[in-house]
């Protein structure tokens, strides 16, 4: 909401139906239905129907919602913070547009459909997946009596399918003449503490552009015209982990004295380089501390919970941590800005999560295959250019993202993956105004001798179970394999940082042994413990992220009880022995300067 622009929120109660076998539903009429549910969250958990939550297909929600009549002559449009996977919109039955991918928001001009007073919007959702989106799922059909068609999607990724109108749902009013982008690069002098901001605005007709830079204090330290602008600023306040500040850049469109439309945008000053294996903010060497992470919560499911983001990073700072991943997908906007606000560092990352021949639990099978032609059957790779323009697009500015992960464990030890990747790191380096550095997470069957892709990444992100899925209880036998493949990585890379974004054990609140056995919060901490030496004896180990932040939900099967049990918190935010372990550890290690 700015001077010129209204936004209206349409959360809350909407209509509901499943789409059954053999339904017809014509979104001409309004949604024949009694079922609700509520926006934004998931409908799976909301649900006491496990025909509903265990449905593959399609869905529809629906609502009505008013148009003020002041704001007709301005350009009305419907925001959707995110509809997972693949949505229809319809408003008053007529079709507005049409968007795949379920974690990037998009929005669509609704005037020529809508009128002052009661309208209705009608939303058509498919949870489906297949090996042409991102996430990666496994697609088959089978037929019913009557002939019908039944899809049957099986998660190629350890996560459950949340689907809905996962994120807010608003009704835009602004200018027709507006500003459609706001690119904001920061080229930061650190010897002389200054920089010079280049402001890039696009507006949809021309016009006179005003930039106005303001501090914390909104005050104002500078003022340019026109829609390219480099502005120099003396005496900077950087932006710093869990040290945030942030200025505002006030973008107005004039015509003569006429305002006509207004926007601000929120950014920090930050610097982010690689060097000789360090990974350098502000020009000093960061140590990440954190977690891999989901958008996972009791009934919302993967839904928008504000709550809950603020009670994650108040847990977070607590333990001592300063950083996460946004695994497997973009987070919500509002948890970006939070990011930016408490200074959290945040390795931002696609939905390119499945990116293998089948997901299992069997690590040492996919050792044993080295010709599997995945890369050549796979057809993701469109969808995987849009998530990362859509991604990078709405992302760009935010002073919290430090790097780009262009897929999570995606099968490099099979070929063909660098010819699937080269292009796709390309375009992200395209993508980004302020060169952040890219990656993508190494999955464990990806050694330095069997990895096709390490050429291709700034720095070595790797997901490594040893103690967990390899040498299971044996700690022993698990570090001095880990070291191992460290030092083959330094070695082979020996610029390169190197972290870890998985690692993990599976633990069952209140499950406790004597003989250090799995599953138990002792064999958690043990493993944490190990880990830990190893991590410290790594000249170029820059960070553990460690999996998970808390325990989430997944699909049935029986290596899950109730979903995934890495976390060292439990799924409702309680501690487990080894958060109490991390914490003294994170505590006591330096967000910088770590390893001199």
């Amino acid at each position: 909401m700015t001077a010129t622009r209204s936004v209206l929120s349409l959360n809350g109660i909407w209509s509901f139906k499943m789409q059954a076998a053999g339904d017809v539903i014509d979104p001409v009429a309004p949604l024949k239905t009694t079922e609700v549910m509520a926006v934004p969250a998931s409908f799976s958990d909301q649900t006491a129907n496990p025909e509903i939550r265990q449905h593959s297909g399609y869905f529809w929600y629906e609502r009505d919602f008013t148009v003020p009549a002041a704001l007709m002559d301005q350009r009305l449009s419907l925001r959707f913070g995110s509809a997972t996977h693949e949505a229809w919109v319809f408003v008053n039955g007529t079709e507005v547009g049409h968007h795949k991918g379920g974690f990037t928001p998009f929005e669509l001009p609704i005037n020529d459909t809508v009128h002052a007073g009661t309208n209705r919007v009608t939303v058509k959702i498919s949870n489906l997946l297949d090996h042409s989106t991102l996430p990666v799922g496994n697609y088959t059909e089978t037929k019913d009596a009557a002939g019908n068609v039944i899809p049957h999607v099986d998660e190629n990724f350890d996560f459950f399918n949340y689907a809905g109108l996962h994120r807010n749902v608003n009704l835009m009013a602004t200018p027709w003449n507006r500003v459609e982008d706001v690119v904001i690069t920061p080229k930061i002098d650190l010897a002389t503490n200054s920089a010079d901001v280049a402001v890039t605005v696009k507006s949809t007709a021309a016009a006179t552009v005003k930039v106005t830079l303001l501090d914390e204090n909104e005050a104002i330290v500078a003022t340019a015209e026109g829609a390219e602008n480099t502005i120099h600023l003396d005496h900077i306040h950087l932006w710093q982990p869990l040290n945030a500040y942030l200025y505002q850049a006030r973008v107005e469109l004039f015509d003569g004295d006429t305002l006509i439309d207004s926007y601000t945008e929120p950014f920090g000053m930050r610097t982010v380089a690689i060097d000789s294996g360090k990974f350098l903010i502000n020009g000093k060497p960061f140590y990440f501390k954190g977690f891999g992470k989901h958008e996972d919560s009791y009934v919302n499911g993967r839904g928008l919970n504000e709550a809950v983001n603020v009670l994650d990073l108040n847990l977070l700072k607590k333990m001592g941590a300063n950083s996460f991943r946004t695994s497997h997908y973009p987070y919500s906007e509002e948890m970006m800005r939070l990011c930016d606000r408490e200074g959290i560092v945040v390795i931002d990352e696609v939905p390119a999560v499945g990116l293998m021949p089948d997901f299992n639990f069997d690590v040492s099978s996919a050792f044993k295959n080295n010709d599997n032609p995945f890369w050549s059957t796979v057809q993701t790779q469109a969808a995987h250019k849009q998530a990362l323009e859509e991604m990078i697009g709405r992302d760009k500015n935010h002073a919290s993202v430090v790097i780009w992960s262009i897929a999570n464990e995606p099968a490099t030890f099979l070929p063909g993956a660098h010819d699937y990747f080269e292009p796709l790191f390309k375009l992200a380096r395209q993508l980004d105004p302020q060169d952040r550095p890219c990656t993508y997470i190494n999955i464990m069957m990806s050694t330095p001798d069997r990895d096709n892709c390490s050429d291709l990444a700034d720095l070595l992100t790797l997901n490594r179970y040893y103690g967990w899925y390899i040498q299971t209880g044996d700690l022993k036998a698990a570090a001095a394999a880990e070291e191992a493949e460290l030092r083959a990585w330094q070695e082979k890379w020996p610029d390169k940082p190197i972290m870890f974004t998985e690692f993990g054990a599976d633990t069952v609140a209140g499950v406790h042994s004597a003989y250090n056995e799995p599953f138990s919060e002792e064999y958690q901490v043990n493993y944490y413990d190990m880990n830990a030496k190893i991590f410290d004896k790594i000249d170029n180990f820059v960070g553990e992220q460690l999996w998970n932040f808390a325990d989430f939900q997944t699909k049935f099967g029986i290596n899950r009880v109730q979903g995934n049990k890495k976390g060292i918190f439990t799924r409702s935010r309680e501690p487990k022995a080894a958060a109490i372990w991390l914490s003294r550890r994170w505590n006591g290690i330096p967000n910088f300067n770590y390893k001199k």
